[in-house]
């Protein structure tokens, strides 16, 4: 398919705003300021655009309850909070692109009614952070951002702030928390930041690569948008592919393209001619799948039927050489490191989960253990503010599910 948000990137100077506008870059802020709001909001509706952040709720629906909402001011945030273990998938548009997302946000923010934006950058992207500004001013300078945008009299700002490097920050409401000041914790949902988000007020977080759909949305509308993708996920895709391939990167591929294409077509098949065993299809905090379940289609629809989730798009590939014990066990340290500490189930679940793991890795599991780890992510599980725990105990529950022999094979050698 077409490039349409990598569009240009292998271009020198691509993040340049002479280059962008040379590659047509701003003509769809140009069309969209000449339509009404809700003619661009029906748009995005017809487009069936989903939010590529890992929940895939339909953006134009998010949307409507964030305008139906009389208070003021209204914010725009974007989650560049990219922590999700496995994915890159932003990075591309933030540092070869950044002008796209800035376009999709002015869009945004004109059809929400908004005059404030923010970027919520993830805190271990530094380059991210100069290449924004810089694109920033230059948008400034041409009177693409401002108080007055084209001489229409459309009002607009945008800013980077720059998280401290919390993978909690990457949830909506934590993210929100951090932007006021605050420790970066999520907040009880309801109210839902649409309605009550930042400063209180009504609030939309979307994504980098959902913001930087908005001008191609403009510009073909939203039913040509539609045609790209599966039946029921449309538009193009951002996957990022790591692990034991070949060719590991960020592929933009239709949404529903088949994991098995992903692995073998894209990514260039197994690495030094081994056989596939086990793939993480969405980030970490999405089950695995075994290698006989990999002819499924990537998107937010068939993955769940499958066993999994799409999350960010981000597929890890591991080999038959690769100890699944050991990748639990890495992940939990990752989780309990990143758990805020807010609510109990998640706290000292991660904790427990972890020292199970450390002790079945070390070569001093007990029997009973593997009974106690589905126990434990059980009472993780669905009891938590916020998705972490559910990703702590997803990992659990699907290595136990399709990997159980290995970690009874590790505690039969105790």
């Amino acid at each position: 398919m077409e490039k349409i948000l990598l569009k240009n990137i292998d271009n020198p100077n691509s993040s340049d705003i002479d280059e962008y506008i040379k590659a047509g870059g701003y003509r769809n802020l140009s069309k969209a300021l000449s339509m009404q709001p809700k003619d661009i909001l029906e748009e995005v509706k017809k487009s069936g655009l989903k939010g590529r952040g890992g929940a895939g709720f339909p953006t134009g629906m998010k949307w409507s309850f964030a305008i139906a909402d009389p208070n003021l001011p209204k914010y725009l945030l974007c989650n560049a909070d990219e922590g999700e273990p496995g994915t890159f998938k932003d990075r591309p548009i933030l540092e070869k692109n950044p002008h796209l997302l800035i376009e999709g946000m002015v869009i945004s923010g004109y059809v929400l009614g908004s005059e404030n934006g923010y970027i919520y950058l993830r805190g271990e992207y530094p380059h991210a952070k100069e290449i924004l500004n810089k694109a920033l001013k230059q948008a400034y300078e041409k009177n693409y951002l401002g108080d007055n945008i084209l001489g229409k009299g459309i009002k607009f700002h945008l800013t980077v702030y720059q998280g401290a490097g919390a993978y909690i920050c990457g949830e909506e409401t934590a993210l929100i928390e951090s932007i006021e000041g605050k420790k970066g914790q999520p907040r009880n949902k309801p109210p839902f930041p649409v309605n009550v988000g930042a400063w209180n007020k009504p609030t939309i977080v979307n994504n980098v690569e959902t913001l930087a759909n908005l001008p191609y949305i403009v510009e073909v509308g939203g039913e040509a948008y539609s045609k790209t993708g599966s039946k029921d996920c449309s538009g193009p895709k951002l996957f990022s592919v790591s692990g034991c391939v070949n060719n590991p990167g960020v592929f933009e591929l239709p949404m529903g393209t088949s994991l098995k294409d992903i692995i073998y077509k894209y990514a260039g098949g197994i690495r030094g001619g081994k056989a596939l065993k086990a793939v993480i299809p969405g980030g970490l905090s999405t089950p695995v799948l075994p290698a006989d379940s990999i002819d499924c289609a990537m998107d937010f629809v068939s993955l769940p039927k499958a066993g999994s989730m799409l999350g960010s798009g981000a597929v890890i590939v591991m080999d038959e050489s690769v100890c699944m014990v050991k990748v639990t066990h890495r992940a939990l340290k990752f989780f309990e490191h990143e758990s805020c500490g807010k609510c109990v189930p998640c706290r000292e679940g991660t904790e427990w989960l972890r020292k199970i793991l450390e002790r079945i890795e070390e070569g001093q599991g007990r029997e009973g253990d593997i009974e106690l780890l589905s126990d434990i992510a059980g009472n993780v599980a669905g009891k938590t503010f916020c998705p972490l725990g559910d990703g702590a105990a997803g990992v659990v529950t699907g290595m136990l599910k399709h990997f159980k022999g290995e970690f009874e094979e590790k505690i039969r050698k105790v």
